[in-house]
This record gives C-alpha cells, structure tokens and sequence, in this order.
C-alpha cells in the first residue's frame, strides 16, 4: 500500500514568522479528523486522535503537524490514492469538536462529505473497527457536536471499539481514562487495522471507474 501513497505540504508564514499548514500544491479534497479531548490523549474518548497520529506516521507526515489557530486545531497535509487530505486534531473538548471540524471545511472549500470523523464507540469491543456512512450521533457528544457544526449527519464514521466498561464503573469515568495495560497491548494493531481501513475506503472511493478499487 505504501507504493500508493504520496505525499505533500503546504506550509505559509503566519504572524511573528510562526508556521500554519497552508493550501497542498494540488486542492484539498478530504478531510480526516480524529475526535477526541486534546488535553486528555490516551484516554479511550481520545482514541480517535490516536489513529490519526498513526495515520499521519504512515503517511510520512507525522512531523508535519502544525497548530492551526484559524480552526483551533493540530493539522498536518498530506496525500492518498490520490485524495489529498487534510489530518485534523481538534484542541477543543470533545463536545466542541464540531466547531474545529466546520472551520476547517470552510477554510479548505470542503464539504460534509468529504469527511471522516474518527472515534471510539462504546457499543463495539476493543478490537472491532468499522466504516459506517452517515446517521446519526448514536450519543456521541463529538460527532453530534460535527452534526450540529455542519449542519449534515453525511461524514463518513470509522468507529473504533473500546468496549463497555464493567462493575460499578460509570461510563464517564471509563471513557475519560486510559487504556489498562492489558488494553495497551491490544491497542496498536487496533491502529494498524483502523488505518488501513480508512486508506482502503480511500481507495474504493477514489479509485477511477473500472479499476479494481472502483467498489462503491
């Protein structure tokens, strides 16, 4: 898959000579954000921004990520199948999400559909990565935060599966924690498949009429 990757980053001059990611040498045709509460990495609600911090290793920009404040966000350029993305990690709490997503849509002229949203799901084991088009939030703070920011429910979800938590433990305290050491290890082939999930449904999206890609 690595044969299929390209790579690009647009990079201008911001005040007092700090650098913003700028527009990719060909125009932005994706978006990539992984929800979560940025002064709570690690924790299970964050794993969305976990993937994209691999994401962004197999791709080759993981030293491209810069603070874009026009969005209020981490965000890092790059290129797939020929789609170019923008990564995005909100610096807002989760249930704020939305507003870094929606100004980076507006910033790079895309459209609800042309965004993934990445996140943890409760209802999905640890383990258990799935694509889903559209819907609804299924009670998600972030992703109705996105819902309500794009004013659209058509962002494409790669949900990533962190399990319920069990005993007495409340749900809001299991999500806000992180990962137990048993989980760690189970974690980073999770990445791994969720990566190459998302790159897959890429592909198959992008992939001119007729070429083996070309499945919906």
């Amino acid at each position: 898959m690595q044969a299929g990757l390209r790579v690009m980053i647009g990079l201008t001059e911001g005040p007092r000579g700090s650098w913003q990611p700028g527009r990719a040498l060909l125009p932005l045709t994706g978006q990539v954000a992984g929800l979560g509460n940025y002064s709570l990495r690690g924790t299970r609600h964050s794993v969305g921004m976990a993937v994209l911090d691999r994401l962004a290793r197999q791709l080759l920009v993981a030293e491209g990520w810069r603070v874009d404040r026009r969005c209020c966000a981490d965000v890092a350029l790059a290129a797939a199948h020929g789609l170019e993305l923008v990564l995005l990690k909100p610096r807002r709490f989760m249930n704020l999400n939305g507003l870094s997503v929606a100004s980076a849509a507006e910033i790079y002229s895309l459209h609800p559909e042309d965004i993934y949203l990445v996140h943890d799901d409760l209802d999905k084991a640890l383990g258990k990565v799935v694509i889903k088009l559209g819907g609804s939030a299924r009670g998600h703070n972030g992703v109705r935060s996105c819902i309500s920011a794009l004013h659209s429910n058509e962002m494409t979800r790669l949900r990533v599966g962190i399990g319920r938590p069990e005993g007495d433990v409340t749900v809001s305290s299991y999500v806000l924690a992180p990962f137990s050491t048993e989980e760690q290890v189970r974690l980073e082939p999770v990445l791994a498949q969720a990566v190459m999930l998302l790159l897959e449904h890429i592909s198959r999206r992008r992939a001119p009429a007729g070429e083996p890609g070309d499945r919906g």
